[in-house]
């Protein structure tokens, strides 16, 4: 765990505050799909991602699941910090869309090194300005963006979180992560296919000319 620490973590934490990190903290291998976090759950500890992707989601009222943002190497989920410190329950889900590393550091020592720890400190500042821009994103895109736009904007962030242009994900599991329906997400794909963007193959979603 010491390498890949260092390699996340090194340049904004102290070596004191590394240290600790690695003689707390387990560090976790999560294969695609894991779900890491469900609503309802109580959190007891908080995990930095080392390497992969981890998709953020909430639920409705009738159990529909809207994609909030997705979590890359050296990012923590601000709402799980929220859970951990109120001791509240988690109010998302979270599910590993690559495999994953994860760190996961205990409640007890995430409060002790805010106290300790000014770049700690600094850390947690940050990681919840970064989800909440990130979530005002994500508004703005509901509010403000046609269901075209919206496709365009999932595939092109799922391009850049993956690292490929091979969207994995079904029609189904689009309109899920979108709060829409299959058929629309199909309609919208077989369009953007005619217009020369993408190649829709039996098993994934080849992205060609996204903007």
């Amino acid at each position: 765990m010491r390498q890949e620490l260092k390699e996340n973590y090194g340049p904004i934490f102290e070596e004191a505050l590394l240290k600790e990190i690695d003689q707390a903290a387990i560090f976790k291998e999560i294969p695609e799909g894991t779900k890491l976090m469900e609503i309802g759950d109580y959190i007891k500890s908080m995990s930095l991602l080392v390497s992969g992707v981890i998709k953020v989601l909430r639920e409705d009222d009738n159990g529909d699941e809207l994609l909030l943002y997705f979590l890359e190497n050296g990012d923590t989920c601000a709402m799980t910090l929220n859970c951990c410190m109120a001791q509240a329950q988690s109010e998302i889900r979270a599910i590993a869309e690559t495999d994953a590393k994860l760190i996961m550091v205990p409640i007890q020592k995430m409060e002790e090194w805010m106290a300790k720890y000014r770049s700690w400190r600094n850390f947690v500042l940050q990681s919840y300005n970064d989800r909440m821009y990130e979530l005002l994103e994500t508004l703005d895109s509901i509010a403000f963006f046609n269901m075209d736009q919206r496709l365009l904007k999932y595939l092109n962030e799922k391009a850049r979180v993956t690292n490929s242009k091979n969207i994995r994900s079904t029609h189904q599991e689009i309109a899920y992560e979108l709060h829409t329906s299959r058929v629309v997400v199909s309609r919208l794909l077989k369009k953007l296919e005619n217009m020369g963007k993408i190649v829709l193959n039996r098993n994934h979603i080849e992205l060609l000319d996204l903007d």
